[in-house]
């Protein structure tokens, strides 16, 4: 068994904040991407397997929690036979652990709250985006605060104290011009490599790689098998290899539709439930009034290059090998380091793409609140040209007064202007920008 590694998250401070303010705080993301970890670091840390530092705890002000998880099928069974007689056994305090294990129990959370409503009283993880599930989240409204949870940023992983800094420099005063080394085949180890922490202690490579295959067929197909009735189990990881291959891309049924005898409302279905357990998403498209010509077709994108790369048998120098490959993957490890950025940043950030039919697009269009907008798009090669910034100079021309900054984001040593609020970044300022 491999040591556990406490990393410092910047989530922490949400979820402080969220204990100190609501009744019932959720921590949704996938599986083992950390939850439990954070979980027992904000409230229970006496509960956590030795190796962690004193400056790793929380200082949340509250109470130690009891920890009950719903892997467990004696707690599981207990809670669905009696939910409500299960929640009024509780201690004062409780970390209740993949909660989307037992949907009944969300009533019986609602009347416990309502009876005695005192902030950070339960603290819930959830594998499956619970939010989803109306009848879930409805019963919580207005009780229950979300922090979002995803598996490791590049800055969480090196220890960077730049935890919002390249968003704070888009939307803000811009880049520094200056000089850095590129990272070459550091960036396709970075990409393969992914963000799970337990697939981070194993050695680069094939055993990282099994980490990830087996996490999807022992992890996520048990959950699968909570969350719906799926005739053909053994199409969901041929769906998911499908879709790495087809990361970045606009999305389309059909092509996902193709290699299997199955319909496209039932392949729409699949595609659904794996963004309910944070393995897909679809990017939506960016518009505006002053657009003629948008494509309104999402973006795909898988939930992590780590995962990706495994399912499609790739590693660091494979990647380099394939460029369009390398591309693709790279734009959703850009994507989702600005993401979980994103995801602890004060002001609420909303993330689509932008395309239209002559041919202009921009990978990665960022709203910050409701009057600032920014683009970002992902180059894998080491240079870059006026060109470059065509898609770019169409969503300023677009977004008007809102456009904050666009950059380009490569492989390359420059950090430079090209124009008005137009940068090219090298993509290593993604988690060092100061």
């Amino acid at each position: 068994m491999h040591e556990q590694t406490l990393y410092t998250r910047f989530a922490e401070r949400r979820l402080s904040e969220a204990l100190e303010d609501s009744p019932v705080t959720l921590i949704h993301g996938p599986r083992q991407c950390g939850k439990t970890t954070l979980a027992l670091m904000a409230c229970a840390p006496e509960q956590l397997a030795s190796g962690g530092s004193p400056s790793s705890v929380l200082q949340t002000g509250l109470p130690s929690y009891a920890y009950l998880t719903f892997d467990d099928p004696v707690t599981r069974e207990s809670a669905e036979i009696d939910p409500v007689g299960f929640v009024a056994d509780l201690p004062e305090r409780a970390i209740l652990d993949e909660v989307q294990r037992v949907p009944g129990l969300f009533g019986a959370l609602k009347g416990a709250v309502d009876r005695r409503r005192v902030p950070g009283r339960f603290l819930l993880t959830g594998s499956s985006n619970v939010l989803l599930a109306p009848a879930l989240s409805d019963s919580l409204a207005g009780r229950m605060e979300t922090v979002p949870l995803h598996p490791l940023a590049q800055c969480e992983i090196g220890g960077s104290a730049a935890s919002t800094g390249f968003l704070d420099a888009l939307f803000g005063g811009g880049f520094e011009v200056r000089r850095t080394e590129r990272l070459a085949r550091d960036l396709g180890e970075r990409i393969v490599s992914g963000g799970y922490p337990a697939a981070l202690v194993r050695p680069a490579g094939r055993r990282r790689a099994n980490w990830y295959r087996n996490y999807l067929d022992a992890q996520v197909l048990r959950d699968v098998r909570d969350l719906a009735r799926i005739r053909s189990l053994d199409v969901l990881p041929r769906l998911m290899s499908l879709a790495a291959a087809n990361t970045a891309t606009l999305f389309n049924l059909s092509d996902l539709a193709s290699p299997f005898e199955l319909s496209r409302p039932t392949i729409r279905d699949y595609v659904a439930l794996l963004e309910r357990m944070f393995l897909l998403e679809e990017l939506p498209p960016w518009h505006t009034n002053r657009l003629s010509r948008p494509v309104k077709r999402p973006k795909l994108h898988v939930g992590d290059t780590g995962l990706a790369s495994a399912l499609l048998g790739v590693d660091a120098a494979g990647l380099s090998a394939d460029r369009s490959l390398l591309g693709q993957l790279l734009e959703t490890f850009a994507y989702r380091e600005l993401q979980r950025q994103a995801s602890w940043h004060d002001a609420p950030m909303s993330f689509f793409h932008f395309r239209d039919r002559d041919g202009f697009e921009v990978d990665i269009v960022i709203e910050r609140g409701a009057h600032a907008v920014a683009g970002v798009e992902v180059k894998a090669g080491a240079t870059v040209t006026a060109s470059d910034f065509r898609g770019l100079r169409k969503l300023r021309d677009a977004a008007g007064d809102k456009f904050a900054g666009g950059v380009v984001l490569y492989d390359g040593e420059a950090s430079a202007g090209f124009g008005d609020r137009l940068h090219a970044v090298p993509v290593r300022f993604l988690w060092e920008t100061p």
